[in-house]
């Protein structure tokens, strides 16, 4: 099956990033704009409380299933936002790069930041997604 999304990779920036500089999609592609994925359980409580990695995982499987009931899979997404609630460093590349694992070569350009605080109790990562795909 064909896929929507380009990434371009820039030999004009640094080769240090860990992910796509830019991405495109066809006109006629359709765009799916998911809310940021939360490290909820399906009862509503937070996962992984205390645990950027664990919450980090959790918001990957959550934004899987919107995905997948959008009709698209990670290999559609073209951009994220990492949200990480810390002013650590240490703790953005922890959620960072289980994020950065779950994409593997589909490595879309990305933002990772670090805020104040999230929207749920003891929520420490929330991850945003745009994805195209080319329906049949």
């Amino acid at each position: 099956m064909p896929r929507a999304v380009t990434l371009i990779r820039s030999a004009s920036l640094s080769d240090v990033a860990e992910y796509a500089y830019a991405a495109t999609a066809p006109a006629d592609a359709r765009l799916i704009f998911l809310a940021g994925a939360c490290p909820l359980n399906e009862d509503g409580t937070t996962a992984a409380v205390g645990d950027y990695a664990g919450q980090a995982a959790k918001a990957v499987e959550n934004m899987r299933t919107a995905l997948a009931d959008a009709g698209a899979s990670i290999e559609d997404v073209i951009s994220t936002r990492v949200l990480v609630a810390s002013d650590r460093q240490q703790d953005l590349v922890t959620a960072w790069e289980v994020v950065r694992n779950a994409f593997g070569d589909h490595d879309v350009p990305s933002t990772l930041m670090g805020v104040t605080v999230l929207g749920y109790d003891d929520q420490l990562v929330e991850i945003e997604a745009v994805a195209a795909v080319l329906d049949d």
